[in-house]
């Protein structure tokens, strides 16, 4: 047991040394911003709430992101497992760790995200 907790605070002090503190919110189910996400899809959610088309994804691999600055939510509403890594450089290279939780995350500054990888 203490072997696992070891390894666990040591994954979390790697993902926290990244400076990727993306972790899914405890209130994501009751406040409804995961219902605005299509099941089976990532998102990425305004500011204001709203989610652009062009922020929706459903298929496996790399999106490039285009415009995309400032404090951004993304919502993972995907099944069966499935997850996503947000990426410094386009077309899903320079990307920090595999994040599967579902729901909403907290909100992140992605003016220096390229892209995002859905990955099974």
């Amino acid at each position: 047991m203490r072997k696992i907790a070891m390894t666990a605070a040591g994954i979390a002090a790697a993902v926290i040394g990244t400076g990727v503190a993306l972790a899914p919110t405890a209130n994501a189910a009751a406040n409804g911003t995961a219902a605005s996400c299509p099941s089976g899809a990532v998102c990425l959610q305004e500011p204001n709430g709203s989610i652009l088309s062009k922020n929706i994804w459903y298929s496996y691999g790399a999106h490039n992101l285009q415009n995309v600055t400032g404090y951004k939510v993304l919502i993972n509403n995907q099944t069966g497992g499935a997850g996503f890594q947000i990426c410094k450089g386009y077309n899903g290279t320079n990307c920090y760790v595999v994040l599967r939780g579902t729901g909403a995350y907290a909100s992140y500054d992605f003016t220096p995200i390229n892209s995002i990888v859905l990955v099974r």
